[in-house]
């Protein structure tokens, strides 16, 4: 994503992935630059309650050197889930194809690990089940990030 529409911003959060300040940086395109407003396009890897869409506030940062997350301003309805497969033998590939056969996207950090959103309009409870059936095969684990209001039930 190197487009002129795309820009940086770091995120400097407490993860509850890693239990520990994580910085972590995520394209977002700008909405409205005077007032600092922009919408993430990627998934975070290790960041608690942001998801893909969702429109955050963010300002340049002297220390950083570059902008900087302030708040989320308006949340997408997408949900995060992040994945680790347990199972040595097992695609990271092949896994991320079940849930993209839901309609969801993800994006792998490694040959184990994945970022999971989960769009607004589907119907979480399908995507629930396969994650449950996963995990209970030791196949999976998995966090729920970030869900959106939608998708609990």
């Amino acid at each position: 994503m190197t487009d002129d529409n795309y820009t940086k911003i770091l995120f400097r959060l407490h993860s509850t992935i890693l239990e520990e300040i994580t910085v972590e940086t995520m394209w977002a395109t700008v909405v409205n630059e005077a007032e600092g407003l922009y919408k993430l396009e990627n998934i975070p890897f290790y960041l608690p309650l942001l998801a893909a869409n969702d429109i955050v506030f963010a300002e340049y940062d002297e220390d950083e050197q570059m902008l900087t997350y302030r708040e989320t301003i308006e949340y997408s309805g997408h949900s995060t889930v992040h994945v680790i497969l347990m199972d040595e033998t097992t695609d990271i590939k092949n896994v991320g194809k079940i849930f993209e056969e839901l309609g969801c996207n993800w994006e792998g950090l490694n040959n184990k690990y994945f970022a999971m959103d989960i769009p607004a309009l589907i119907d979480y409870r399908l995507v629930q089940a396969r994650l449950q059936e996963l995990k209970d095969k030791d196949v999976i684990d998995f966090a729920e990030s970030s869900l959106a209001e939608g998708h609990q039930h």
